[in-house]
């Protein structure tokens, strides 16, 4: 052995070995994630280790699509709300799709008869809508009204992914 063989450093894993073997590691956690069979008790169980309450409302639906229904001036009565039963019918195939109905009116003199009050007719334009599709065989179960809005004089009927059924029924 001579003395330059001493000063020599010993061979070593290149860098990138450690970085891909890092990553693995991260990739095969992500799909234990993914995989969980009880999502509710994983993410309460994530939310418990870094210390974070749970929400105490669920969180809202996410929008795919949406269609609107017109109004007059101060009236509740829908103006033509015929397509709105083949948007509905066409968007609730998937079982873990939902409606939501909003109300809106447009501000100046749009405002209910009897009591002057906007917000008023805005959920009663979103009544009115609900009532509509329930009679048109749309499964009450399947609508919700959301809070009323202003700025437009219609009702605004939003289609979103809620999830599947059998979670929403979890305790």
């Amino acid at each position: 052995m001579t003395d330059d063989a001493v000063l020599d450093p010993p061979p070593v894993r290149p860098l990138w070995l450690w970085t891909l073997a890092d990553l693995a590691l991260l990739l095969i956690g992500f799909f234990v994630l993914v995989q969980a069979t009880d999502r509710r008790a994983l993410a309460k169980g994530l939310r418990e280790g870094f210390g974070v309450a749970a929400p105490e409302t669920p969180p809202e639906p996410i929008p795919l699509a949406a269609a609107a229904v017109a109004f007059a001036i101060g009236s509740a009565a829908p103006q033509s709300p015929v397509t709105l039963i083949d948007f509905a019918t066409v968007n609730l195939r998937d079982p873990r799709a939902s409606l939501r109905v909003s109300g809106g009116t447009s501000g100046a003199g749009d405002v209910d008869p009897a009591t002057g009050s906007a917000d008023l007719l805005a959920t009663d334009r979103a009544r009115a809508i609900v009532s509509y599709l329930i009679a048109n065989g749309v499964a009450a179960h399947r609508i919700r009204i959301a809070p009323a809005g202003t700025g437009r004089r219609n009702a605004l009927v939003t289609v979103s992914f809620t999830g599947d059924p059998a979670d929403r029924t979890r305790p």
